[in-house]
């Protein structure tokens, strides 16, 4: 069998041991996977909802994966507290930028000018909040 066959796509839900090592969640001297680190995340963050299937085996989707990236990013590279990245992740929703929508650029309408003129308004708004953050 070769390695191709053995390697699922991007769309493919992962194992939480798969989770673990695409999220380089693995204890330097053991070399054993931390999972018990996504198992906490789940428990603190809503966003993240596993597929749990029978005998408790979680699978996650691509979604789930980079809401973990994420989270991962800014405890452990920013180096924020648990409640501190919750008011991130609450407040997304509300501000979100929404990459899949199609806006229409090359050849704009009035409803994309009007998407674009929010889109705008609504990085006004987070840069204002981060501004009083400092």
């Amino acid at each position: 069998m070769s390695d191709e066959k053995n390697v699922k796509s991007e769309e493919a839900y992962k194992t939480i041991g798969e989770a673990s090592r695409e999220l380089g969640l693995v204890d330097k001297k053991t070399g054993s996977l931390q999972t018990h680190t996504l198992r906490y995340w789940e428990s603190q963050f809503k966003q993240i909802k596993p597929l749990v299937r029978a005998g408790n085996r979680r699978y996650y989707s691509k979604k789930n994966l980079l809401i973990l990236k994420l989270i991962k990013s800014l405890l452990r590279d920013k180096g924020m507290t648990i409640n501190g990245v919750k008011k991130i992740l609450d407040n997304q929703k509300v501000h979100s930028l929404d990459d899949n929508i199609n806006l229409g650029i090359y050849k704009p309408n009035q409803q994309s000018r009007k998407i674009i003129k929010d889109k705008v308004k609504n990085i006004s708004k987070i840069i204002a909040e981060l501004k009083l953050i400092k």
